[in-house]
């Protein structure tokens, strides 16, 4: 009698051992499908458009600076007309696509998103957008009074926010993954 019941013990420690390991398993192959979600829908795409948009704005500002590297916007004189239709031209075909695809990665991904509520700075990328595209429908009915967005670009806060957030995934992903660091 005392062996049957110690038989029966183990042999339920046994089924709820076995189901407490195939839980936490099934729990850490979630967690690795939504960072791989995370990283390659939002977070990896975030990180190149900003990369790519950081850069581009650089190679503009080598072109386009004024002496002493200032924007023509920075400056105490107002820009010439041929450097407001230099800055539309960019604006229209490079930045405006680069920041839309932002957006539009913000609002498709939310669902991805690191934080549990929405991070005011992803706010304001939304919003710069939405500024500029009033700005740009503008120039496209001839009106070329206004240049930039009513609402600034967080373009150092959202590259530093898309670097840190991708790095730190990058490592979730190889502890889930069981890779060391480096390896």
């Amino acid at each position: 009698m005392i062996t049957l019941a110690v038989t029966v013990g183990l042999t339920f420690v046994g089924y709820v051992a076995t189901y407490l390991n195939g839980l936490r398993l099934s729990q850490r192959q979630e967690r690795l499908a939504r960072v791989h979600r995370q990283l390659g829908d939002f977070y990896g795409p975030l990180l190149a458009l900003t990369e790519a948009n950081s850069r581009t704005f650089g190679a503009f500002m080598i072109r386009h600076a004024r002496p002493g590297g200032t924007s023509p916007f920075a400056d105490d004189s107002p820009p010439t007309p041929e450097e407001l239709a230099e800055w539309r031209l960019w604006i229209t075909t490079v930045f405006l696509p680069n920041i839309r695809a932002m957006r539009d990665l913000v609002i498709a991904h939310a669902d991805l998103l690191s934080e549990p509520e929405m991070p005011p700075l992803l706010l304001d990328l939304c919003a710069h957008v939405s500024g500029y595209e009033i700005t740009a429908a503008r120039w496209a009915q001839g009106q070329h009074d206004q240049h930039l967005s009513v609402v600034p670009f967080p373009s150092e806060a959202l590259a530093a926010y898309a670097r840190r957030e991708f790095t730190a995934l990058k490592k979730e992903q190889a502890r889930l993954l069981g890779r060391r660091q480096g390896a």
